[in-house]
């Protein structure tokens, strides 16, 4: 289903927010392809911008190497599978907490998400920082248990061994980290939609975002 919306220079923006292993990935890529718009993982951006000072061998304290990093990623070219790597998200987290780096990783997911015909941008700082005037706002959670089992499950899935304890403590780093630091703690915006997937399929989270979709659209 492809979404028209009246005008030719309007487009629709979709911010989902939450917590690592929340279900907001598979929940936001669905999203964009059932109404046929543009999505960005965008601490994919981060991601991309440490895998780039690593290849270059460069230091990862070095905020304006991290920033120039930042100013060339190419938003178009996030490949998933590379990106998801444990040694590349460890240097992220260490530049994601840079002012300069989050503020030109910003700046491109801002212009990313005026894309036609509509945008599906999932984090942790979307509709609180990135885009805080989206018509629409999810905040997707779940308890920390079933984040770390659904984490434990799909590694175990792929044949790869897996120690849910780890997975669990890490869970919980994640998230003081993330909802801890100073600039863009991770957070549900004041006007946000809260989604508990901690007992929802992934077709019931979709059916009521859907509904929230929607009725905004129709507005």
């Amino acid at each position: 289903m492809i979404i028209s919306i009246s005008g030719s220079s309007m487009t629709f923006t979709i911010a989902i927010d939450g917590p690592a292993a929340a279900g907001k990935g598979t929940l936001s890529r669905r999203i964009a392809d059932v109404y046929g718009f543009h999505h960005l993982d965008t601490g994919l951006t981060y991601r991309a911008t440490a895998k780039a000072l690593l290849d270059a061998g460069l230091p990862l304290d070095d905020e304006a190497l991290a920033e120039q990093m930042a100013r060339d990623v190419e938003l178009a070219g996030l490949d998933r599978s590379v990106l998801s790597a444990h040694a590349i998200g460890e240097a992220a987290s260490k530049i994601a907490v840079m002012p300069l780096v989050r503020q030109a990783l910003v700046e491109a997911q801002r212009a990313f998400s005026v894309r036609e015909p509509g945008t599906v941008l999932d984090g942790r700082d979307i509709g609180t920082v990135v885009c805080p005037d989206a018509p629409v706002k999810l905040y997707v959670t779940a308890s920390a248990e079933v984040r770390a089992r659904r984490r434990f499950d799909e590694i175990v899935g792929n044949g790869v061994p897996a120690d849910f304890l780890e997975i669990l403590a890490d869970i919980a780093r994640r998230d003081e980290r993330d909802m801890g630091r100073a600039d863009s703690p991770l957070r549900p915006a004041a006007d946000a939609h809260l989604l508990d997937t901690s007992e929802m399929s992934i077709e019931a989270a979709f059916q009521a975002a859907k509904s929230i979709i929607d009725a905004a659209l129709n507005k």
